[in-house]
């Protein structure tokens, strides 16, 4: 989902730095700026990567600092951010602050959040920002939901809205992206109910929101054994 459109790639919350390095060997930005708060995770992937990429096409950049930190402003061109593999709760700090820091600066962001995507949804509707595009996969046999929307920008076009709970992700293609729609529609609707029955939380309403999903789409809800 990372497209040639880009001169600086920021992949934020990086780890060990794989979904760069990846982007490295594609060459498909000419700058990509690795960024992690954790000092020793940076000083190992810096070695790596004067290893292994010191003489790429792509230049390369590490950064120890926070998410909310980033000097986009240093830099010109069209940036995409992306933050993967923490939760949504997180990713949704991460891109009010970066949003409110660079609030006339138009920002593409590329979220993977392992839980709480529901909050991460409403908080960019809030924000009134735009979605380009969304997608689910299947990884080590979890599912995430991938969304990539940009910040709002004055322009001549109409946005796509950002649904609460996804419209593109349901609209499947071959009987394997089916079976992923269904089984994760029913991940998530399993998991809000737990939460009702469990009496700490109202998120009826949120359960609802979702099994409309279900008859809009044709999709069926209960065990795939039934």
């Amino acid at each position: 989902m990372v497209t040639s459109d880009y001169t600086h790639i920021w992949d934020c919350c990086c780890d060990h730095g794989l979904l760069g390095a990846a982007l490295l060997k594609r060459h498909v930005a000419p700058h990509i700026h690795f960024v992690d708060v954790v000092p020793q995770l940076m000083s190992e992937l810096e070695k790596k990567l004067q290893h292994f990429y010191l003489h790429s096409s792509s230049s390369w950049q590490i950064h120890c600092l926070d998410v909310e930190a980033l000097p986009l402003e240093q830099y010109e061109g069209k940036s995409i951010v992306i933050i993967a593999g923490v939760g949504g709760d997180l990713i949704t700090q991460f891109v009010t602050a970066i949003h409110q820091s660079h609030f006339t600066t138009p920002i593409d962001f590329l979220l993977c959040p392992v839980y709480q995507q529901f909050t991460l949804r409403q908080r960019l509707i809030e924000l009134d920002f735009s979605l380009k595009d969304e997608v689910l996969i299947e990884e080590n046999r979890r599912l995430y939901e991938i969304l990539l929307v940009s910040s709002p920008a004055k322009t001549d076009d109409k946005p796509a809205k950002i649904s609460p709970v996804g419209e593109l992700i349901w609209q499947t293609n071959t009987d394997e992206e089916a079976k992923v729609a269904t089984d994760y529609l029913n991940q998530t609707l399993n998991h809000f109910q737990r939460m009702q029955q469990g009496g700490d939380y109202d998120v009826q309403h949120i359960i609802d929101v979702y099994r409309s999903v279900s008859h809009k789409h044709n999709i069926y809800i209960g065990s795939r054994n039934d």
